[in-house]
Formats: C-alpha cells, sequence, structure tokens
C-alpha cells in the first residue's frame, strides 16, 4: 500500500489527533468512535510503511515519520479545502488568521487586539478559541492554528520537545497577584504579605494547566472552598465574599466591583509570562498583523494599573 493511497478522511482524523492529544480527545471532536479514529490512523501507518504516533499512558505523541506526515497532512487538507471554496465562489481568505488563547488572555489582552484591528485593518477576518497552552501547542504543529497566546510559568522550557523550535515572543513577564474581596480585612492596605495568606479560603480553578487558585509558595495545604474554570465565575465570588483567588495583575482592569487586586511580598516572587508563539515560517501579512495588535494589545494591558 502506497502513502499515495491515504485517504483524505485519514489525514483529517490524524490531524485531530495530533492537535486534541489523545483517540478519546479527537474522536469527540470529530462525532467518531475511538475505534473508528484508530482504524484511520491504522490505515494512514499502513499506507506510511511507519508508525506514525507513540501511545503513551497520557496520550500521544508524534514520531518523527507522524511530524513528516502532519506538516505535509495540513498543507494538503488546506489545499483542498482552499480549492472546494473556490469551486463554491467563495472569497479565499487570505485575511483570515486563526488565534489561540488561554483563559485570561482572553480576558483581556484578546478583546483589546481585535478591537485594534477592526479600526486599523477591518478587512482581516480573526476566527479565535479558548485552550490550555499544551492544547494550542499541539493546535499550532497541525496547523489549525496560526498564532497562540500562551501562558507560561517557571523554569521557562521550550514550549514542546518537536523540531523545528516554535518561534517564541516574551508579550509580558508579571508577579502574580492575590483577588481578595473589598471587605476582608486583607483589602485595607495596598499589599499583601504571604504570612497573611495562611489560613485562607480559596477560590480554585479547575485542574488544568496554570489554572490558578491558592497561592502556588503557600506553606500548607490550602482549604479549596470553590472550584471554578471561569475567571469571571472566580472573580464574582471573591466579590462576594466567598474566598480569595491567585489572579494575573493583568486581570486588575477587569475586575468586577467588590474586588481589589494586590500584589504579595515577603515570599519568593511567583511570575508568569504570557508568551506570542507560532510556527517557525514565513508570516503571510495578515497573520503578521495580528501579531502586531496582540503585542500592542498586551503592551497596554500589561501597563495597566
Amino acid at each position: 500500500m502506497a502513502f499515495t493511497d491515504a485517504s483524505l478522511v485519514a489525514l483529517r482524523v490524524f490531524r485531530e489527533v495530533a492537535e486534541r492529544g489523545t483517540l478519546t480527545a479527537a474522536a469527540t471532536a470529530l462525532g467518531y468512535t475511538q475505534s473508528a479514529v484508530s482504524r484511520q490512523i491504522a490505515s494512514l501507518e499502513r499506507a506510511a510503511g511507519a508508525a506514525l504516533l507513540e501511545r503513551r499512558h497520557d496520550g500521544v505523541r508524534l514520531t518523527a515519520a507522524g511530524r513528516i506526515v502532519l506538516r505535509r497532512a495540513a498543507d494538503v487538507i488546506d489545499q483542498i479545502d482552499a480549492t472546494a471554496r473556490e469551486l463554491a465562489g467563495l472569497p479565499e481568505e487570505s485575511g483570515h488568521v486563526r488565534l489561540g488563547w488561554f483563559a485570561t488572555a482572553g480576558a483581556v489582552i484578546v478583546p483589546r487586539a481585535l478591537a485594534l484591528l477592526r479600526e486599523t485593518h477591518p478587512a482581516i477576518v480573526v476566527t479565535s478559541r479558548e485552550g490550555s497552552s499544551p492544547a494550542l501547542v499541539r493546535a499550532l504543529r497541525a496547523g489549525t492554528i496560526d498564532l497562540a497566546v500562551l501562558a507560561a510559568a517557571p523554569p521557562y522550557r521550550p514550549l514542546d520537545t518537536e523540531t523545528p523550535e516554535l518561534r517564541v515572543q516574551v508579550l509580558t513577564e508579571r508577579s502574580l497577584h492575590v483577588a481578595v474581596p473589598a471587605t476582608h480585612p486583607l483589602a485595607r492596605g495596598e499589599y499583601l504579605d504571604v504570612a497573611d495568606l495562611h489560613g485562607q479560603r480559596w477560590i480554585a480553578g479547575a485542574a488544568q494547566e496554570l489554572q490558578m487558585g491558592a497561592w502556588p509558595g503557600l506553606a500548607e495545604r490550602p482549604v479549596i472552598a470553590h472550584t471554578a474554570r471561569d475567571w469571571l465565575a472566580k472573580l464574582q465570588l471573591v466579590a462576594a465574599g466567598c474566598g480569595i483567588t491567585t489572579v494575573s495583575r493583568l486581570l486588575a482592569s477587569v475586575a468586577p466591583p467588590g474586588v481589589r487586586i494586590l500584589p504579595v511580598r515577603g515570599g519568593p516572587s511567583e511570575q508568569r509570562r504570557v508568551l506570542l508563539a507560532r510556527l517557525p515560517q514565513p508570516m503571510p501579512d495578515a497573520v503578521a498583523r495580528v501579531a502586531a495588535a496582540v503585542r500592542e494589545a498586551a503592551l497596554e494591558a500589561g501597563g495597566a494599573r
């Protein structure tokens, strides 16, 4: 069986698996059974004459052959989709940019960037979606997004082990803060001491990468009073006096009434970076303009008090 016999369906399934990181997640996204996804991957591996995925306990990882196939598959799928649009008489999407972002960036940086683009380059169409940083890195590799706004915590390692390395720019680097109810005794000063955080009730994020809740350097097992994935829900719980939570300083400009966001002193600095990542290849003009708008929005948000 030659690789030229590989089906477009199998290539689409393979790209979805590469982006999602597991066969189960890809099956859910595609509306397939997991066995159907496995069959498509198996047919593609037979056509390639090599294993394309390394099965691991925490999901799948591309092999060297898998990386080659993914790169070419993305090109083929994009060309087929472009051909279908042309045959249907639809306009070309040269001005279409796909942007991925993690939750905090979606609350502050992304809306500012899109508003800026509407003023300066209204013809550019941006579609965006939220995801965890690892998922967005996989999406970049799979070619389903063009740019990703990511979160990073020390130690700042490469975003993945694939080659070539992604192009990464640091947009902001700031110390973490803590959000407290405005009526809380901790809200009386201009900063918190790390000792003040002991014994507090915390509002935590979902069990995902870099989801913040209790202060990272806390020398005790924190009391988690509430868990919420959404930042607005977390901050509204703070405003209601239900607990306190660790936040990025970026959220200070969008915090609801009844919340104070304060720096923490007296312990090791807890730094976080916001990154802009892309594949290491020439950027189309529309992608470059979106990247520039994201950088400007991040600069504005980083300087906000």
